[in-house]
């Protein structure tokens, strides 16, 4: 019997796709990892990379069917600030491209599907400290609304067919290889290149809005550690809460004052802000501890240290 997988990435160029395909192609090999997205591609020196409408089902179940893909890592998503600008076209394609994924897995038997839900599933009346994993979930954007039914529609695909889908409820993330991507959270990726480069930084939150983060490292290797998890050990078919650390704004600039110490930070709160307010502070992620051992390996410090040392690599060899 032929075990090796052949994996399939939506949404491959986006913040988490940049980062999760280099891990799995280290993990699993370059040819055996095919990248997809919206966008086209000139460079596929690293590996295969293909064009993919994940809205045109056809499409995606004659390329599963064609390269024999035996997991696909669904991510390809519209987040929640950009989400708000036009929420029936996030709806339909956060929502309708995971119903997608989900049927062609069912109907090719394939072994794994990964997808990545959010902290955008809490709202409101969901408790400000450690949320934790069967807290109320009354999400106020349409991101965290089609991450809240899509979770259902994990469980229900497990229960009801057997296929083996797993999930993590990511906090926002932290990268540097990639730009902010139109999440609330995505000011903690945008301050450090402004930093770097402008010295300053004009944040859209307040500075004391304080919000769960992972750095992506961890984000990648708590990914990795889920999908390789004995299946009799999870006991959530829904999504893992996940949490890495939080801090407000001005705790981050704090932080990053200690290594830039000219870098300035003002705030203009806006339309954000009340995405930002709906959200828990810090999320309780013991049931991912307990049933596969997750804890995250990065503090605050070490974010910013780690950040500011690979974004002053990437500016270092742009310029040579």
């Amino acid at each position: 019997m032929n075990c090796q997988k052949m994996i399939l990435v939506t949404g491959a160029c986006g913040q988490i796709g940049t980062e999760l395909v280099k891990a799995l192609r280290d993990k699993h090999g370059n040819q055996n990892v095919i990248a997809t997205d919206i966008r086209d591609v000139t460079d596929t020196s690293d590996g295969p990379y293909f064009r993919l409408d994940v809205l045109d089902r056809g499409e995606l179940q004659k390329l599963v069917s064609e390269l024999n893909i035996t997991h696909i890592y669904h991510l390809a998503a519209v987040l929640s600030a950009n989400g708000e600008k036009n929420p029936i076209g996030a709806w339909d394609l956060n929502m309708q491209s995971l119903l997608n994924v989900l049927e062609v897995a069912r109907i090719e038997n394939l072994q794994q599907v990964f997808w990545p839900s959010s902290i955008a599933v809490f709202g409101p009346e969901s408790p400000k400290e450690l949320c934790g994993q069967y807290a109320l979930t009354e999400p106020t954007t349409v991101y965290g609304i089609s991450k809240a039914a899509g979770e259902h529609w994990c469980r229900y695909y497990h229960q009801q067919y057997g296929l083996d889908v797993r999930s993590l409820r990511y906090p926002g993330l932290i990268s540097h290889s990639a730009q902010a991507g139109g999440g609330t959270t995505d000011y903690a990726v945008d301050i450090f290149h402004q930093a770097v480069n402008k010295g300053s930084y004009a944040c859209y939150l307040k500075d004391d809005t304080r919000l769960p983060m992972l750095y992506m490292p961890d984000a990648v290797r708590a990914t990795l550690e889920l999908m390789d998890a004995p299946a009799e050990q999870l006991t959530i078919r829904s999504s893992y809460n996940l949490a890495g650390i939080s801090f407000t704004p001005e705790q981050l600039a704090i932080g990053i004052n200690a290594h830039l110490p000219d870098f300035t930070i003002s705030y203009q709160p806006d339309k954000r802000q009340a995405i930002a307010d709906s959200w828990p502070a810090s999320i309780d992620d013991k049931q991912a501890a307990k049933d596969w051992g997750w804890a995250p390996a990065y503090d605050l410090q070490d974010m910013i240290a780690d950040m500011l040392l690979h974004l002053d690599t990437h500016a270092h060899e742009n310029f040579a």
